[in-house]
């Protein structure tokens, strides 16, 4: 099958709106949580078809408890004398620079890479990203499920050591050059995101080493509890008008601003942020219409409007007031 769609996929002319170089990447956390640390990275360096030119990997130490070392094997032994992030920073950015970030669920590699470099008081240089659960789905791939080991079975991509950045990076690098020149082929246009810096995110205490040699597991970030919207809900949102302050507005899958920086603007505009659908809720925020996320599948069910990001951010310069 492999051989087959590559050979096919093999196009006279190159799209001219495709970017110029990807790097594909893998991270591995201590967590799922916005205050978890990396710790390992890689990166494939591709050109603008996919074929590669170089990888680059390493450890790093998160000056806290490694998680869930079943899954990434790495233990606090391993990770002691391994850099830290503002050591690798630099060198990672290097990998990065003018390129198109690709990961396999891009939206958290990008925020836990965000994060980090906003703890290190630096920027990480990524200006979009690619997903390839969304480009697996813009080509409409037969996958029984969205998970990596799937999309590399597809293509007949042998994992190695499952959950290890480098070994993962090499997978998707493998399987994203067949997908990147499906596309060209079919003249499909890569569903691309922004990427903006998290420069609005203010780091908290910094996290150094307790007595002992444990870490702590403190947040830098300390998480926020919302005040109740003070406006009544005026019902939903009705399309060619404009949002009305008490609307309950709900989020769903990857979004080009990070998650919680859209939230904090709809708050401030006066809209009340849902954390799950009902049949009261006024809108629907995605940029992944035919997903089958929960609220997705419930805003279908309940018949909630629903509209991208682009459309939502043009709404709120202008909501009405209560």
């Amino acid at each position: 099958m492999l051989e087959d769609l590559t050979t096919a996929a093999s196009p006279v002319s190159w799209p001219t709106a495709y970017p110029q170089g990807y790097a594909v990447v893998d991270v591995e956390t201590t967590g799922l949580a916005r205050d978890d640390r990396i710790i390992s990275a890689a990166v494939y360096r591709l050109d603008a078809r996919g074929e590669v030119e170089d990888h680059w990997y390493t450890m790093v130490n998160p000056e806290r408890d490694p998680g869930p070392v079943w899954i990434h094997g790495l233990t606090s032994d391993v990770l002691e004398g391994a850099p830290l992030f503002q050591d690798i920073a630099e060198e990672f950015a290097d990998r990065l620079a003018d390129r198109v970030l690709v990961a396999h669920n891009a939206v958290f590699d990008w925020s836990m890479i965000a994060r980090e470099y906003a703890r290190a008081d630096r920027e990480a240089p990524v200006r979009q990203r690619l997903c390839t659960i969304a480009l697996s789905k813009e080509l409409g791939l037969p996958l029984p499920n969205h998970k990596l080991e799937s999309l590399a079975a597809h293509f007949g991509v042998v994992q190695q050591r499952a959950h290890h950045a480098l070994d993962d990076a090499r997978v998707l690098a493998e399987a994203f050059r067949p997908s990147l020149r499906a596309a060209a082929h079919r003249g499909v246009r890569l569903p691309l995101l922004e990427c903006r810096p998290l420069t609005e995110w203010s780091s908290g205490p910094s996290i150094g080493r307790q007595s002992g040699g444990g870490y702590p597991s403190g947040s830098w970030r300390p998480s926020r509890k919302r005040p109740a919207c003070p406006h009544p809900n005026p019902g939903r949102y009705e399309a060619d008008r404009p949002l009305k302050q008490g609307m309950r507005v709900a989020f769903s899958g990857d979004t080009s601003i990070d998650r919680e920086l859209l939230e904090d603007r709809a708050v401030e505009a006066g809209l009340h942020v849902a954390t799950s659908l009902s049949r009261l809720t006024s809108l629907l925020v995605t940029n992944d219409p035919d997903s089958s996320t929960s609220k997705v599948v419930k805003a279908r069910q309940f018949g909630t409007p629903v509209i991208d990001e682009a459309a939502f951010g043009q709404l709120l310069r202008d909501v009405d007031p209560a």
